[in-house]
């Protein structure tokens, strides 16, 4: 099985979060950043259909060199190559493109996402991608089984 994960670059929740410039910019200086949590629950999923149907895992991050870390620690967990989409992620639409653009002719069986990602919220990147692909989008997912080539979900 070959499936792709898509997570996001996120300030740590525990960060204390300050804005500059009139508080309309907001103000990196001293804040830890994580995989996004909901995308770190859909790559402990794909880590566990790795190891129940064999496979590979990518992960993929629309962002800038900065987001390197965050991909280096998903790889740790189990993905086994990262991409990363070198753009800054302006909206919804445009890290949906580029999502779409890298999946179309890779051959992935199962592309996941986190249901959103905590720092601007929208949840609207999956169904957006499955659009684009021309493939089901199915969010949020709260279970997912795979079995016989088929997977079965709960919302």
């Amino acid at each position: 099985m070959k499936i792709l994960v898509c997570i996001t670059h996120v300030p740590d929740t525990t960060s204390r979060i300050a804005f500059k410039d009139g508080d309309t910019r907001f103000d990196s200086n001293g804040v830890q950043y994580i995989i996004g949590p909901y995308d770190d629950y859909a790559l402990a999923r794909a880590v566990e259909l790795k190891e129940t149907h064999g496979g590979s895992i990518t992960v993929l991050n629309v962002g800038e060199p900065e987001t390197e870390p965050t991909l280096r620690k998903a790889l740790a967990i189990g993905a086994d190559d990262a991409i990363r989409v070198n753009a800054k992620p302006i909206d919804s639409f445009y890290v949906a493109k580029q999502i779409a653009a890298v999946a179309q002719d890779q051959g992935y069986d199962l592309i996941l996402m986190g249901r959103e990602s905590i720092d601007f919220n929208s949840g609207q990147v999956h169904g957006m991608v499955g659009a684009l692909l021309n493939m089901p989008s199915v969010s949020p997912v709260m279970q997912l089984d795979v079995a016989d080539g088929k997977a079965t979900m709960a919302r």
